[in-house]
């Protein structure tokens, strides 16, 4: 008789955030306990130092990295909408994990994946023309090796994957309430960053083994989730991680990357 193979989930951090003297984030602490990490490229947050201070330390631990590009915004950090032009998103994300790339070949690694960070990734999830510019940036930073593309599944992200030739790895959120659109709940509004890590055990038991997570209006929304996000600025982040993967194993599921 055939073994029921193990559920999978990869866990992964929006890391290396910190810029010049101004530190953000256990990035330490976290790269200890995640299985990939989202790394800053400078538009959004991070510099040159500790982008390659985050891959080195990341590259020791074996965990896989993955560039997280955003729009050219520091004092925004990244989470207020710009109104780039086609061009102007491909030549960003070229920018951005070029110089990733550039960084983890030094320090012995590789970036195997893409992630848009804030604003962008919450254009791109519903609006087409933004996600094809994210995908036509991916497709030619992989410079004919696909660097998969990390996104909210049924979003427009997803479709321009796959017209694009990518792979997309479906992602939720472990922090973070949903409304019933399936969309991320704004962060002006009380309780959408959630920091129990009861609550948020459970919300992710649920996403993982039920395909579903409870949105703010109290009803059920189906989710895929190959890869599970944390924060790296939730002042909580390495206490929900440690809490949440303690779970996961204690219930059966493999944590791993999910680029092997």
């Amino acid at each position: 008789m055939a073994r029921e193979s193990r559920p999978t989930v990869d866990l992964n951090a929006d890391l290396g955030e910190s810029f010049g003297v101004w530190r953000l984030g256990h990035d330490e602490e976290m790269l200890s306990l995640v299985t990939s990490a989202n790394v800053a490229c400078g538009f959004h947050a991070g510099d040159p130092v500790h982008m390659r201070e985050t891959v080195r330390s990341a590259v020791r631990r074996g965990v896989k990295v993955g560039a997280h590009p955003g729009y050219p915004d520091l004092a925004g950090f990244g989470r207020r909408a710009m109104a780039l032009t086609h061009e102007e998103i491909v030549a960003a994300l070229l920018y951005q994990v070029g110089a990733l790339q550039a960084i983890a070949a030094a320090e012995g690694g590789q970036v195997l994946y893409v992630k848009p960070h804030g604003a962008l990734y919450n254009q791109a999830e519903v609006d087409q023309a933004v996600a094809g510019a994210v995908a036509e940036g991916v497709r030619l930073a992989g410079q004919g090796r696909s660097l998969p593309l990390v996104g909210p599944s049924g979003s427009a992200l997803e479709r321009a994957a796959a017209a694009a030739g990518l792979t997309f790895v479906p992602e939720v959120f472990a922090d973070r309430a949903y409304d019933a659109r399936g969309r991320l709940v704004p962060r002006s509004r009380p309780g959408a960053v959630i920091r129990e890590p009861e609550e948020v055990t459970s919300r992710v038991l649920d996403m993982v083994l039920r395909g579903e997570v409870a949105t703010v209006e109290g009803t059920r929304l189906s989710v895929r989730a190959a890869t599970i996000c944390f924060h790296g600025d939730t002042p909580e982040a390495p206490t929900l991680v440690r809490t949440v993967r303690e779970a996961l194993e204690a219930a059966g599921v493999e944590v791993a990357a999910f680029v092997r």
